[in-house]
């Protein structure tokens, strides 16, 4: 089987590439690092929008490119690849996514197209606190169409227009949308390891909301999002470990010490070629999730989780290296290395830390083997 891109979503990778290598350089990054005001890069986050990137996986009649989950695939390795500071993941991966699969028809016409031309932002709140999302545990309540309690941290949830929240409802939990800019919402942003993607706790006072999906399928809607959004995750990340091991070893060809370069050193050659491993390891299990993902196949939840632990083991581990390849000059602000130590961090557990992910492999693992 062959899970290689075709041409075509090739010639869109390197497409996005030379436009985000142009546009989105780590000057951008850092001026929303070093600008508590930002949120995020307008000047970047204006022309993905008017490129349609946002609709690339939305379908033809709601306004979207129709093109699928593979072409989405290609743009968020991209985009991780160059650090973009805009809230393209939340709304792309996990509101739109969550739209797609349990929206009636009426919200996806609403919604859908405002996706796709930038005018609505997308969020998703599902975390209370620290630890793992758990559905029976939640203190946010929906009755009578309206919503209470509070989110945090909701990533990009101080510049969203729309959440899609998990809340109790009744005896079960549900997913519900709501305009956060209605009455009954009020939002304080956070200060987190990676201010280039905003986060913010969201409190919500009786607002106004409406059920996405049934109500009480909740839990396992969410599961299901997250499925899809995590391999959407592990191609962020996948780019952006890309990138550290071409930081690293170009600078171990540069840098000379004693006459000769660094990277002709047995102790670095080790550091590129581990680094080179993990991240073939993380591709080829996030090429799986992407199989999955755009065909519907029964094995995403499996494929979902080894591409977000591989991933997350390999842009974590090249972030690291990366830092330790440039030595003192790693450690240092105007070195640009600690911008991808910080994203790896964040999307490592920005769907889920790598501790809950192991558990859904063993148990998708378990189910498979039961059946």
């Amino acid at each position: 089987m062959n899970f290689d891109f075709s041409d075509d979503q090739k010639f869109l990778r390197d497409e996005a590439r030379k436009f985000l290598t142009a546009q989105c350089t780590t000057a951008e990054v850092r001026e929303v690092l070093d600008d508590d005001d930002k949120s995020h890069h307008e000047g970047v986050w204006k022309q993905i929008v008017d490129m349609g990137w946002l609709g690339t996986a939305i379908p033809d009649e709601h306004g979207g490119l129709g093109l699928g989950m593979l072409e989405l695939c290609v743009i968020a390795e991209e985009l991780g690849r160059a650090l973009a500071p805009v809230p393209f993941a939340s709304t792309a991966y996990f509101f739109a996514e969550a739209l797609k699969l349990a929206g009636s028809d009426e919200q996806k016409t609403a919604l859908l197209p405002k996706v796709a031309d930038g005018s609505v932002i997308g969020c998703i709140a599902a975390s209370e606190g620290p630890g793992a999302v758990d559905a029976s545990k939640l203190k946010t309540t929906f009755a009578d169409g309206k919503l209470s309690g509070t989110k945090v941290p909701v990533t990009d949830g101080d510049v969203a227009t729309h959440a899609v929240v998990l809340a109790k409802d009744g005896n079960g939990a549900s997913l519900l949308i709501v305009d956060l800019t209605n009455d009954g919402v009020s939002r304080t942003s956070l200060s987190t390891i990676e201010p280039t993607r905003s986060h913010a706790e969201i409190n919500f006072d009786g607002a106004a909301a409406e059920l996405l999906g049934n109500s009480g399928d909740g839990e396992s809607l969410y599961n299901e999002i997250m499925n899809r959004a995590a391999v959407l995750l592990a191609f962020e990340q996948l780019g952006g470990a890309g990138r550290c091991l071409v930081m690293a070893t170009e600078y171990a060809k540069e840098r000379h010490a004693f006459g000769r370069p660094i990277g002709g050193n047995q102790a670095i050659k080790h550091k590129l070629a581990d680094m080179y491993v993990k991240n073939e390891v993380g591709r080829s299990n996030a090429y799986y999730g992407a199989w999955a993902l755009s065909t519907g196949a029964a094995e995403l939840p499996e494929a979902a989780a080894a591409a977000r632990l591989a991933a997350s083991e390999a842009y974590w581990f090249a972030s690291k290296e990366n830092i330790q390849t440039h030595g003192g000059m790693g450690f240092t602000w105007e070195v640009d290395c600690h911008l991808f130590y910080r994203r790896a961090k964040l999307l490592a557990v920005q769907a889920g830390a790598p501790a809950q992910w192991k558990e859904k492999l063993v148990h998708a693992l378990e189910m498979k083997n039961a059946a």
